[in-house]
C-alpha cells in the first residue's frame, strides 16, 4: 500500500497509489459511488469470471437420471477444475467431475473481474477499497465491477454491508423476505 503524501493533501474524494515501478494510479470517487482508476495500463492482464451454467445444469440432469441428488453448486465449482496427482506429486490427470463436465465451463469474456497492471495494484470483485488503500474517501466501497474507459477503469462499487439493507430481525430471527 504506497499511498503517497501527495494522496493525503489531495481533494479527499481522491486517493493516489505508486506501484513498485513508480507508475502513479489515481482513485477518484464519482458522484453516484462508482470510482475512477486513472493510471498506466499499458502492461496489464486481466481476468473474466468462470460461467458454470451449462456444465452445472448438464451435471444435475445426469445425477438426476441415475436417482441421485446433486452437489451444490459450490462444492461443483471445486469439483470441475480438480486435477488429480500421484503419491509423487506428478500429474495424472483431469478429476472425474473436470473430465466429464469441464469443457462446459466457460469465460464471461464481457465482464472483467479482476485487473493487474505490472508492479500493481492487483484490484478484483469484491476487494474493499478503502481497505485496500487505506482510504477514508474510499472506506467501505467494494468492487462489483469493471469497465474500460479511456483514462483506465470505471470500478463499479457497493457498500460493504449493502446485503444487510433488506434484513429485519424479528424475535432473533433474521428474516430477509418481509414486507413492510
Amino acid at each position: 500500500m504506497n499511498i503517497t503524501q501527495e494522496s493525503l493533501e489531495m481533494s479527499n474524494k481522491q486517493a493516489k497509489y505508486e506501484n513498485r515501478y513508480g507508475d502513479v494510479y489515481t482513485f477518484t470517487k464519482q458522484e453516484d459511488g462508482s470510482v475512477l482508476w486513472e493510471g498506466n495500463f499499458e502492461h496489464c492482464r486481466f481476468g473474466w469470471p468462470n460461467v458454470y451454467k451449462d456444465a452445472y445444469q448438464q451435471y444435475c440432469k445426469d445425477v438426476g437420471s441415475q436417482g441421485g441428488h446433486p452437489m451444490h453448486i459450490e462444492s461443483f465449482k471445486e469439483q470441475v477444475h480438480e486435477m488429480l496427482y500421484n503419491e509423487n506429486d506428478e500429474y495424472v490427470g483431469p478429476g472425474p467431475i473436470t473430465a466429464q463436465y469441464g469443457q462446459l465451463v466457460y469465460s464471461d469474456t464481457k465482464t472483467i473481474n479482476m485487473v493487474d497492471p505490472s508492479g500493481g495494484p492487483y484490484l478484483s470483485t469484491h476487494t474493499n477499497l478503502g481497505e485496500r488503500f487505506d482510504s477514508e474517501e474510499l472506506k467501505g466501497l467494494c468492487i462489483s465491477s469493471f469497465k474500460r474507459v479511456d483514462t483506465g477503469y470505471l470500478i463499479e462499487t457497493y457498500g460493504e454491508f449493502d446485503h444487510l439493507a433488506d434484513t429485519k430481525i424479528i424475535g432473533g430471527i433474521i428474516n430477509t423476505s418481509y414486507d413492510e
